[in-house]
């Protein structure tokens, strides 16, 4: 909000405490007015035109035709500097309050330079998917493809001799990203373990965006639905090192340290 001078503030009240005297008198003839206060601030022809306009205008005479013609009544303009005035109306052709020259501005209160308007610039977490989202994940898929790259060197992994349909490995294990299943199938029923838990598990994941509505993207704020993940993926994490080192023979829990590891990639 614009602050106002303390010597404007000063004016104004001085201005009101003077109109609010002035108003029983605005009926009577002009020269039963009441003579203005000698320490008034108001020069003097100035009070005289005001008294006469509020007796023309109080008596209804053809003072009010030519305060029409003269194109009577409030008008505000604002200077160059921004500050606000007005023109008070006109009596019998002559402005009233009309100061040196025949300026009939009166300044009301002072805006300051610069912009009204508090403008503060709201941060946005949206990016667009082209090109941040696409061009982080091209550099991590040519990332990928280089570690595999540089580990199918280093590393030997053969081919196996044809396999004999006559004869079945012992142990005869799933792909590592399947021992998570196999492993629950020695422990509870096919339809249990093939369907219904891994079902479920699915679903709860497919659920979870819908039940934590929290828009945030911090980790601590969104306690939930990294709980509910890490869960899963803890409990499907342990199932396939399980099937993966401590299954030997026969599917038969051993430990790899003392019986060996049956495993390969």
């Amino acid at each position: 909000m614009t602050e106002i001078p303390e010597h404007l503030l000063k004016r104004a009240a001085a201005a009101r405490d003077k109109s609010a005297a002035e108003t029983p008198a605005a009926a009577e003839p002009a020269e039963a007015a009441p003579a203005a206060p000698s320490d008034s601030r108001i020069p003097e022809h100035l009070l005289q035109r005001s008294q006469a306009a509020k007796a023309a205008r109080a008596g209804g005479g053809a003072g009010g035709g030519d305060e029409a013609a003269a194109g009577g009544g409030a008008v505000a303009v604002a200077d160059k500097v921004g500050a606000v005035v007005s023109a008070p109306p006109a009596a019998a052709g002559i402005p009233v309050g009309a100061g040196p020259g025949g300026h009939t501005q009166r300044l009301l209160t002072v805006v300051k330079s610069g912009s009204i308007q508090d403008v503060k610039a709201v941060p946005v977490d949206k990016v667009h998917t082209w090109p941040h989202l696409l061009a982080a994940e091209f550099v991590a898929a040519l990332a990928c493809t280089a570690f595999v790259f540089i580990f199918s060197v280093f590393v030997n992994a053969p081919l196996l001799q044809l396999a004999n349909t006559n004869q079945t490995p012992n142990p005869s294990k799933a792909p590592w990203y399947f021992l998570g299943l196999q492993e629950l199938l020695t422990t509870f029923h096919p339809m249990i373990a093939g369907v219904t838990l891994p079902g479920v598990g699915l679903i709860a994941l497919i659920l979870t965006p819908f039940l934590d509505h929290n828009p945030s993207v911090k980790p601590e704020d969104r306690k939930f639905a990294i709980s509910l993940m890490t869960i899963h993926m803890m409990f499907w994490s342990v199932l396939v090192i399980i099937g993966s080192f401590f299954r030997g023979p026969g599917f038969n829990f051993v430990l790899p340290w003392v019986e060996g590891l049956f495993f390969e990639l």
